[in-house]
C-alpha cells in the first residue's frame, strides 16, 4: 500500500487542508442554514476529489524500465549537497569498474516546509539542478556516462520513485557525515534499508575536509 504522505510537509499541507475543510462547512452552515453548508461540502468534496486524481496522474511513472542486456548494472544515486563530493565520485567509479553499468543520479529538491506547501519549488528546482550539472560533469570527466534527475524533497521518496522508472541494481545514499547530515538525522539511509530489497551503499562525504588543499 502506498504511503500517503510523501513528506512531513504534505501531513502538515493534510493537516491544515482538513482545518480549512471542515470549518468551510460550518461557518457555511451556521451563516447560511443546513442547505448553505451542504452545498459548501458538494463543491468542496468535488474539488478535494479532482485534486486527488490529478496528483495520482502526476505521480504515476511515465515509463516503466527500459530493456537491459544481462551484463548491464543500474547504478541509482541519491545526493544533495554531496553530489558533486569526490568521495561520492570515487564510489560510483568502483560501482561501475569491471561492468557495463548505467547511473542514474538523483537529487532531490531541498525546501523549506513553507514554500513545499505553497507548491513554490522552482527555486529549489533550479538550485538541485545546477548540483546536478556539476555532478554529472564530473562522472563524465571520469569516463562515467549518467543523467541526472531532480527528485521529491524527501529521499526516501525519491529512491521510491526511481525503483519503478529506473529499477536499479543498487542504490548509493551520499551524505554529510554524521553530525552535520539532516539525512541521517532524519534516519533516511536507515529507513532505506528497511524499506528496500535492492542493495544499498551510504557513502560519507566531507566537502569541508575535501576543500582543504593538499
Amino acid at each position: 500500500m502506498k504511503n500517503p504522505f510523501r513528506s512531513e510537509a504534505d501531513a502538515f499541507r493534510l493537516v491544515i487542508g482538513a482545518v480549512v475543510y471542515f470549518g468551510a462547512i460550518a461557518i457555511a452552515a451556521v451563516a447560511g442554514g443546513r442547505w448553505w453548508g451542504l452545498g459548501v461540502f458538494v463543491v468542496l468534496s468535488a474539488a478535494v476529489a479532482v485534486w486527488i486524481l490529478r496528483r495520482e496522474a502526476r505521480d504515476r511513472p511515465a515509463v516503466a524500465p527500459r530493456p537491459r542486456g544481462d551484463d548491464e548494472e543500474r547504478i541509482l544515486v541519491v545526493a544533495n549537497e554531496t553530489v558533486a563530493g569526490e568521495a561520492l565520485r570515487e564510489a560510483v567509479r568502483e560501482a561501475v569498474a569491471g561492468g557495463r553499468a548505467t547511473v542514474l543520479v538523483v537529487c532531490p529538491a531541498l525546501n523549506s516546509k513553507l514554500r513545499h506547501w505553497t507548491s513554490d519549488e522552482d527555486q529549489a528546482r533550479a538550485a538541485a539542478e545546477d548540483r546536478l550539472g556539476r555532478s554529472i560533469a564530473e562522472l563524465e570527466r571520469l569516463g562515467i556516462p549518467a543523467r541526472g534527475e531532480v527528485g521529491d524533497a524527501d529521499p526516501v521518496q525519491a529512491i521510491e520513485d526511481a525503483l519503478r522508472t529506473f529499477g536499479p541494481d543498487l542504490i548509493v545514499i551520499s551524505t554529510h557525515p554524521l553530525g552535520r547530515s539532516n539525512w541521517l538525522e532524519q534516519g533516511v539511509v536507515t529507513s532505506a534499508r528497511e524499506r528496500f530489497a535492492v542493495p544499498i551503499t551510504h557513502v560519507v562525504v566531507d566537502l569541508e575536509a575535501e576543500a582543504v588543499p593538499d
